[in-house]
């Protein structure tokens, strides 16, 4: 039987990182993505690291030196000195999770990704958690590490979660060089889904290059819960994807 309560997470394509394009100045997570996405009608996917203290901010990678006029660590700057560093190319700072979803106003579904070390940490779920219960549009949490969401599983009601759509990210293999970090114990748990009992997915987002595969397939059709796959970089590529999911979560075209 197929699970309708977020139905919603499908409904529209969605924006990886939001509509970017760095040939027209846009620059990957940035508040001008959202509005180009929110100006298309696309859902929006996102992805939120904290600062040194404690801030929730809108960005990918652990290192500023790519997408910023900064270099070193993102984890290792205050707010205060990630705000004096633009996006590379642009007057456009780094922003927070908070002016994100401001700039959003509930126009179009937004997805946000927990990024993790996979160390245990559960201060930025929680304050994750703590800005989006005061949100009142479509929202959903995801993650690759099982503890974020399952932190939100098991407490969601206390952080005024309740009707947030929790999921994973995941692919079909950990043991590339950018998994080196995980121990034998988290790849296994990983591949085999065995976290599923305390994270209890609402959904799950795919890398489409790992279609069709056997997980996504139970997601669907035993399960009935929906199934997105990142990141889908042509219409032929999306074409080929919807045999197996629901949505794609894309970039660099328009779908």
């Amino acid at each position: 039987m197929r699970d309708d309560r977020h139905s919603w997470l499908v409904e529209r394509p969605i924006a990886h990182r939001g509509l970017h394009d760095v040939s027209r100045g846009v620059i990957e997570n940035s508040l001008s993505a959202a509005r180009a996405a929110v100006c298309a009608g696309y859902a929006i996917e996102c992805d939120v690291q904290a600062t040194a203290d404690g801030e929730v901010v809108v960005f990918h990678d652990e290192t500023l030196d790519r997408l910023t006029d900064g270099v070193g660590r993102l984890g290792a700057l205050s707010l205060v000195e990630v705000r004096r560093l633009a996006l590379r190319g642009t007057d456009e700072g780094v922003p927070t999770l908070r002016e994100l979803i401001a700039t959003i106003g509930g126009a179009v579904p937004l997805v946000i990704e927990i990024k993790s070390r996979f160390d245990g940490s559960l201060a930025l779920a929680r304050s994750v958690a703590e800005i989006v219960s005061d949100y009142r549009g479509l929202v959903a949490i995801e993650s690759f590490d099982p503890d974020p969401i399952a932190e939100l599983r098991a407490s969601g009601a206390g952080f005024g979660l309740s009707g947030v759509a929790l999921g994973m990210v995941a692919e079909a293999s950990y043991e590339g060089e950018e998994w080196s970090f995980l121990s034998a114990a988290q790849r296994r748990e990983l591949t085999q889904f065995a976290h599923a009992p305390r994270t209890r997915p609402d959904f799950l987002s795919w890398n489409v290059h790992d279609l069709p595969h056997e997980s996504p397939r139970r997601f669907r059709e035993e399960r009935g819960l929906p199934v997105t796959v990142w990141t889908v970089r042509s219409a032929a590529q999306a074409k080929a994807a919807r045999a197996f999911a629901d949505q794609i979560v894309f970039e660099g075209f328009a779908p």
